[in-house]
């Protein structure tokens, strides 16, 4: 679990031994060293909130992640990238800290936490590896959190604790070669044969984890929608299957290769040829899909967000640096407007994205749906704010921007993706302008 991680990793005893206490739990210890510290200060309780750090909790857990970063992440990312390869065996090491299951209740081996957390991790991660990070996302929040709120019990009590631990890896499929957006426009189909099992033919495509290794070996659990019918107005019924690695049909088709960006997460086209999945695998009932795939979707684009938060503050952090390190013409270069500007809209749009993306997964209960129109927002807002402040900081650093050794280049190259996945920008533009159609009223809240 993430609480028995996150003490183990401070020294101070107190807030450990308070902590583990059950007459004293996580609750008490926030409240209780909270409230001493707002007396002291002598200020109200909402001029010191962080939306970014709520509890004493998100921030132990920021701290932790920041640490694993630094000391795992950050010394394999650029290798990783350079030569297309998913570090497996780091990948792993996120559940002994108990972040593969961060949403996840405690009974079925996860750590129990919100949106919130989601977003804190994945700010974390993609400060220095966002394709380690997509990994990350498609297991956790695409895979892993949709069982949780979703499955049966002999599902989750069989499943969760093998993907929280790590034990297995997890996908979750929907595109294909010829569909994305548009979902219900999907050809894989699933059938019932005279045993109740179901089988599924189909491809799906650019499935992050589909493939964990180079060897063709697929994601030991897959999170799949296809079509098993058509309703009464004639569109698509889609029906959520767990496809498990062995199932006679399943196979990896092909791992996609010299993508621009998100190099370190592995890419793959899935191939379902007569897969026999048997009826006790389906999520839900047939044709529910729509339901729990939008709930879903909502933590995946804060998750995606975030990880635009955490390209936005590195490249920040890496042109400011430079422009103090760089003179030219007998000054630092930051004494120059066009680096100005270059440096001060950078910084004004990550402190919008900071606050957008934490009030936003506050505001997201993880339970159910309905608060679309500003996941979409964040997502639609923070990727390409990200991807442009990418873009500045190699402008700022000039050659040196431009090599993988600075690391802003591979940023760069990975912020692209996010205003692809998980929903296009042109998604977002049109979800946003229809739910402010329906819902006026927000502007004026």
């Amino acid at each position: 679990m993430l609480i028995t991680s996150v003490k183990s990793y401070h020294s101070h005893v107190i807030a450990a031994e308070s902590l583990h206490n059950d007459t004293y739990g996580v609750a008490s210890y926030i409240a209780n060293t909270h409230t001493t510290g707002l007396a002291r200060s002598g200020m109200a309780e909402w001029e010191t909130v962080d939306l970014a750090n709520p509890t004493e909790e998100h921030r132990m857990l920021r701290e932790m992640v920041r640490d694993f970063v630094r000391e795992e992440v950050e010394p394999q990312a650029l290798e990783y990238d350079r030569e297309e390869k998913f570090n497996l065996n780091l990948f792993r090491k996120l559940g002994e800290y108990g972040l593969l299951g961060i949403s996840v209740p405690a009974e079925y081996g996860g750590s129990g936490m919100d949106a919130t957390a989601v977003a804190i991790i994945n700010e974390e991660l993609s400060y220095s590896d966002p394709a380690f990070c997509l990994a990350y996302l498609a297991h956790s929040q695409l895979m892993v959190n949709n069982l949780a709120f979703n499955g049966t019990e002999e599902q989750k009590a069989r499943i969760l604790p093998k993907v929280c631990s790590g034990e297995w890896i997890g996908c979750m499929a929907m595109s294909e070669p010829g569909y994305g957006t548009d979902v219900l426009g999907m050809q894989t189909t699933a059938e019932q044969n005279t045993d109740g099992d179901w089988v599924i033919n189909g491809r799906k495509m650019w499935i992050t984890n589909g493939s964990v290794d180079e060897e063709g070996t697929p994601a030991d659990i897959c999170w799949l929608y296809a079509r098993t019918g058509t309703d009464a107005k004639g569109r698509a019924e889609v029906t959520t299957f767990l496809v498990e690695k062995g199932m006679p049909g399943f196979s990896v088709g092909q791992k996609i290769y010299d993508k621009s960006g998100m190099r370190a997460s592995n890419t793959a086209e899935l191939v379902f040829d007569d897969c026999v999945v048997p009826a006790e695998n389906i999520v839900g009932s047939p044709g529910e899909s729509m339901i729990h795939m939008m709930r879903n979707l909502e933590l995946e684009r804060i998750g995606l967000a975030a990880m635009g938060l955490g390209i936005a503050r590195r490249s920040l952090a890496a042109m400011n640096q430079y422009a103090s390190e760089r003179e030219a013409f007998g000054q630092e270069i930051r004494d120059f407007g066009q680096i100005q500007r270059h440096i001060g809209e950078s910084w004004a749009e990550y402190r919008a994205m900071r606050s957008y993306i934490y009030d936003t997964a506050r505001n997201t209960d993880l339970s159910k749906s309905g608060n679309r129109l500003d996941t979409d927002g964040v997502k639609l807002f923070g990727t390409t704010a990200a991807k442009n402040i990418a873009d500045r900081a190699i402008q700022v650093m000039g050659g040196y921007g431009y090599v993988g050794e600075y690391t802003v280049e591979r940023l760069w190259r990975d912020a692209k993706l996010l205003e692809i996945g998980g929903g296009t920008l042109e998604s977002h533009q049109k979800n946003i302008t229809r739910d402010l159609a329906r819902m006026p009223e927000k502007i004026e809240e």
